[in-house]
């Protein structure tokens, strides 16, 4: 008999949440209706943003922002190649460079200080990434922007309802993004929604988003170059009603983050991922744990294999940016260019993780390692 599947995420859908999609499909407005102002008051107001602007997706989201703050060609964005490729890609859309700086270690994060020394007189912005949903120094790198002129695009896809010295992801710098793919803390199947500020940069991608339709124009005219970056109203109904349990969310989650922590511990060669730094909160996108340097590439797929067959779903997690093929083609990238990211990017395993995992399945999921890890010694 095949074992038990144990899934690597799952959204956590209420009746309410069908209801309120039921109840767009009542109506006659299925997009720019109604529920797309509602739900984008919703964000600003939980995170503390004075505008939100709902996009079809995170990377719709952070190519606005790009596209708004006018980097193009010659322009630099210092960022992180730990991340997943739409951070840079959204970068890439206009024409602007990624300049990528390794990752710290523990934390997986950007070191505030090898930002500062990647920055030239060609960048303009910085972009940040709250990988996993842990806050990156972010309070860091805002004053470093501040300082240096720049722009913050912060990257909070992974993070809705993370939190630094009590203020939001998302919130620190120029413009933030979330996104609410399945796998995150809370769903609309696909959307995004940015947060700012500023409102002309609101303004600016509320235009961008309904194909460069400027606030005053008429139904056919077109103020801008634009794109289809709509977020329908059945999908803004949705965000709706699932932010309103979002802090039951970020709390269940953090159990079932604690409840790894205790069970995968005392196993032998398993990094668990670094605590919050002080005055931080995670709310956990993902849990992703890395094994011991004495493990290679070849040892984790070996690693994955058993837990597969065992029923745990998982999965590496992240590839580096600048070593998937595109990239090495467009800039040259070749294996060391980024050590510390490529070695963690080689030894990080993605666990199941969702609100309602349960207790046993933790426990599977931990014996399973347990044995998968015993095959390699």
């Amino acid at each position: 008999m095949a074992p038990r599947r144990i899934p690597l995420s799952s959204p956590d859908i209420a009746p309410e949440d069908l209801e309120a999609v039921a109840a767009v499909l009542r109506t006659t407005s299925l997009s720019l209706g109604p529920a797309l102002p509602v739900f984008e008051q919703a964000i600003a107001g939980y995170v503390g943003t004075r505008r939100a602007v709902a996009v079809s997706s995170g990377t719709a989201g952070l190519h606005c922002i790009v596209r708004a703050l006018g980097l193009g060609p010659g322009d630099e964005v210092v960022t992180t190649p730990f991340s997943f490729v739409a951070s840079s890609n959204a970068v890439l859309f206009e024409g602007a460079t990624p300049v990528f700086v390794d990752i710290d270690p523990r934390t997986w994060d950007l070191p505030p200080a090898a930002v500062e020394a990647a920055i030239t007189p060609r960048t303009k912005a910085l972009l940040p990434v709250h990988v996993f949903g842990r806050p990156c120094a972010i309070e860091a790198i805002g004053d470093l922007a501040r300082r240096r002129g720049l722009a913050v695009i912060e990257d909070s896809c992974e993070a809705l309802g993370s939190t630094a010295g009590g203020r939001h992801a998302g919130t620190f710098g120029t413009a933030g993004v979330f996104a609410f793919y399945p796998n995150k803390q809370m769903t609309t199947g696909e959307g995004g929604m940015i947060v700012t500020d500023d409102d002309a940069l609101a303004d600016h991608c509320a235009s961008l988003r309904n194909q460069g339709r400027a606030a005053g124009d008429g139904w056919l005219d077109h103020t801008r170059l634009g794109y289809n970056y709509r977020l329908p109203d059945i999908l803004c109904a949705l965000g709706t009603s699932q932010l309103s349990r979002i802090e039951q969310f970020v709390k269940m989650r953090a159990g079932v983050a604690a409840a790894y922590e205790r069970r995968l511990s005392k196993i032998r060669g398993v990094v668990l991922p670094a605590a919050a730094e002080k005055r931080h909160r995670i709310s956990w996108f993902v849990y992703v744990i890395r094994l011991e340097d004495r493990y290679d590439r070849e040892a984790r797929a070996r690693v994955l294999g058993r837990l597969r067959e065992a029923g745990v779903e998982c999965r590496n997690y992240f590839a580096p940016i600048h070593l998937q093929p595109f990239y090495r083609e467009r800039f040259g990238f070749r294996e060391g260019a980024f050590p510390v990211t490529e070695a963690v990017a080689a030894r990080t395993i993605a666990l199941p993780f969702h609100n309602r995992l349960s207790d046993a399945d933790i426990d599977a999921v931990g014996a399973a390692l347990e044995n998968a890890l015993a095959a390699e010694r």
